[in-house]
């Protein structure tokens, strides 16, 4: 129930799901959530957390919020909130305290310490899912990377318990050396880690270098994560990219062709983005989204069926890392997921207040034709006319153009085959020796 705190913000503190009477349907871990927020917002601030959590396989047991300006230095809530978390946690038989931000590492040792039970924040509730979800040999590396990383910082908290045991001045404890060797091993493992990435991005390269070579319109997915990217990289394309309910599903990136107007465009559906990315997520998986940053054109897919204060901070989130990651500059299309679950009213509010959006049902197709019209006419203003004379020598060029501009005129003269098409700029440029005049059209 809502309490008044000695300042006079409102604080919640309240118990969900199982309990101790619950004994047979409990799961084997059991959260209580805890998150501070500043004065003035509202809502349900938690429901990500616990989104997080539920998808981590964790039972969220309680939670209790706490409005402040900013969280405590020491413990992230106050002394009172501690006492307040600590018997409702106790209450709800939670075995572990979730925070909704990444504590430092004397916060999560002190809030263990006065809560008497393991504490995880929420980049080590990020980190646990990414673990789970990383299927290729490189989502693997960039994971151990970032895992690494994050308990770099942390290892000294594991042996402190060793160091009392160390002598004064002039002498090593075995804690001293332990904490040492723990950190010794962890820097060799992540250079070893970055090495390993550099020859795996190297391959990825030389891949995106021949996709490069073909000319292919290339187009990244993003969006918060579960808005229905690989649902509708599988409606474009007939990928089979699996899809589950829950976040963080897809973090391996998948490309696929997609035939639209007898152009053929590369489609990529990437790691989807979150409200509070950690850092070492965003720095670990640079080269995957790399394809985000290389894209004609960035479908920032949103779900249109979130409540609007959810969908407006989801939308920034995305917005923000984009920028984070190079890519904000790149040509953006948004597109509204998820239509089968609203209403006619709300669609038109939608269409109203995103007039330049197009609205999609992955799920079921809805929408799907307008999407691809809506598609070509994006990469149509970009393209511009040629006029070549092809010698017949040339077939394999004449068939790469064929694959890049789709439809064309052609004309077989004794000289070659006089060619009219549209194509991207840089197309054109390759092409500008076969050119009938000084420059490409």
């Amino acid at each position: 129930m809502p309490n008044r705190s000695r300042h006079g913000r409102t604080e919640q503190t309240r118990t969900t799901g199982t309990g101790p009477g619950d004994r047979g349907a409990r799961a084997k871990q059991r959260a209580f959530a805890v998150g501070v927020v500043e004065d003035g917002q509202s809502g349900d601030e938690l429901v990500e957390l616990r989104e997080l959590l539920r998808t981590a396989g964790v039972a969220v047991v309680g939670q209790a919020v706490q409005h402040r300006e900013k969280v405590h230095p020491n413990t992230y809530v106050g002394a009172g909130k501690l006492e307040e978390i600590r018997d409702a946690a106790k209450a709800a038989d939670a075995n572990v305290i979730a925070v909704d931000d990444e504590l430092s590492p004397r916060q999560e040792r002190n809030m263990e310490a006065a809560l008497g039970i393991p504490v995880v924040d929420r980049t080590a509730t990020i980190l646990d899912i990414f673990a789970g979800h990383a299927h290729s040999a490189e989502g693997k590396l960039q994971v151990e990377l970032a895992q690494l990383q994050y308990n770099l910082a942390r290892m000294r908290g594991l042996w402190t318990h060793l160091e009392r045991l160390g002598g004064g001045i002039g002498t090593r404890g075995p804690g001293e050396s332990q904490i040492e060797t723990d950190r010794r091993l962890a820097r060799d493992r992540i250079s070893a880690l970055k090495r390993k990435l550099v020859e795996v991005q190297g391959t990825r390269a030389v891949m995106r270098a021949e996709r490069e070579r073909a000319h292919l319109p290339q187009i990244a997915l993003a969006g918060y994560t579960n808005a229905g990217k690989s649902t509708l990289l599988n409606q474009l394309t007939g990928a089979e990219v699996g899809v589950r309910d829950r976040l963080f599903h897809t973090l391996d990136p998948t490309t696929r062709t997609w035939r639209l107007h007898g152009r053929t465009y590369l489609v990529t559906d990437t790691v989807g983005f979150i409200r509070k990315l950690p850092h070492q997520l965003v720095e670990a998986f640079g080269a995957t989204l790399e394809e985000t940053r290389r894209a004609d054109l960035v479908l920032h897919v949103v779900d249109a069926s979130s409540e609007e204060e959810d969908r407006e901070e989801m939308m920034r989130a995305v917005d923000d890392v984009l920028e984070e990651i190079g890519a904000g500059d790149r040509p953006r299309l948004l597109v509204l997921n998820k239509i089968d679950a609203l209403a006619d009213e709300d669609r038109e509010v939608m269409r109203r207040r995103f007039p330049d959006a197009v609205l999609v049902s992955a799920a079921t197709g809805e929408g799907v034709e307008e999407f691809g019209e809506r598609i070509a006419d994006e990469f149509e203003r970009r393209l511009q006319d040629i006029d070549l004379l092809l010698p017949y020598s040339e077939g394999a060029r004449l068939a790469e153009l064929h694959d890049i501009a789709g439809d064309l005129e052609r004309e077989d003269t004794p000289e070659g085959v006089r060619v009219h098409a549209r194509v991207p700029e840089s197309v054109a440029e390759r092409f500008g020796a076969f050119a009938t005049n000084s420059q490409p059209a």
